[in-house]
């Protein structure tokens, strides 16, 4: 009997163990960086590529790719991991899904991506250590570019942080965010959200029931509430008075509440 009792109860501590390994928090990694201006070959020309990877290295999603033709061999590092070859950052088995891409940069502006934690599948991947990595080049050959990698956690703490700069990389932000109280998105009851992100502010909400609606920042504050009216399944909302940044919105049904998370662009 005693022995019985001994192992249920580690099959009860095992299962609890593997449910905590393999969460898959909800949330949003915002990361920040303002590249030096380097001497160009061309003007003030440059490539990049920002995407995220395992803390192994293996590739998990492209979230920026900026090169062109005559460029598409100066990003080696990502072309590779991403899933193409070394000479050719533009071939089509280089993995850009859901990421933003364009032709080769004319200037050392700030950039700004986000992670909504999923993979290439939109699957929502374990908590754990993951990586950031950027490869800037500004010039033919190795002495112009660089590559560097920022390690997060991805889980249900906030990981807030301000790498040192260096020679590259300069005004580095990094923070991933778990979703506001825990709430996975589009739970219990589902609806739609778009354009998203939106360039005037305004957003178009289509749902099946509600009676209100608030929007919450990533620090969980509320900034924007209002009612529904009854039997509505529609509603429009400006929010272009808000910061530029990563929102909220929730829906209301008594107590009820579905959530789906925003871009505000200015």
């Amino acid at each position: 009997m005693k022995s019985s009792i001994i192992l249920f109860s580690l099959f009860v501590l095992a299962l609890f163990n593997s449910k905590l390994t393999s969460a898959q928090t909800a949330g949003t990694l915002t990361f920040s960086y303002t590249p030096t201006s380097h001497t160009c070959y061309a003007a003030n020309n440059n490539v990049l590529a920002i995407w995220i990877q395992s803390s192994t290295g293996s590739f998990v999603k492209t979230r920026m790719r900026r090169v062109g033709n005559v460029t598409s061999d100066h990003l080696p590092t990502w072309a590779v991991n991403s899933g193409g070859m070394a000479s050719n950052a533009l071939g089509s088995s280089c993995n850009v899904v859901s990421a933003a891409t364009g032709a080769t940069l004319t200037g050392f502006t700030a950039k700004n991506v986000t992670w909504d934690g999923t993979d290439v599948n939109g699957v929502n991947v374990p908590d754990g250590t993951y990586k950031i990595t950027v490869q800037s080049t500004w010039d033919h050959g190795a002495t112009g570019t660089a590559t560097r990698s920022f390690t997060f956690t991805k889980g249900p703490n906030a990981d807030v942080q301000t790498p040192t700069i260096d020679a590259n990389f300069t005004a580095i932000s990094l923070a991933w965010n778990p979703t506001v109280g825990g709430l996975e998105e589009n739970t219990q009851t589902s609806f739609s959200v778009y354009p998203n992100p939106s360039l005037t502010g305004n957003y178009n909400l289509t749902f099946k029931q509600a009676d209100r609606l608030t929007v919450i920042d990533e620090a969980g504050e509320e900034v924007y509430k209002q009612a529904i009216a009854l039997g509505s399944t529609t509603k429009t909302i400006d929010l272009s008075a808000l910061n530029a940044g990563v929102y909220f919105i929730r829906l209301y049904n008594g107590e009820v509440i579905a959530q789906e998370k925003i871009v505000v662009t200015k």
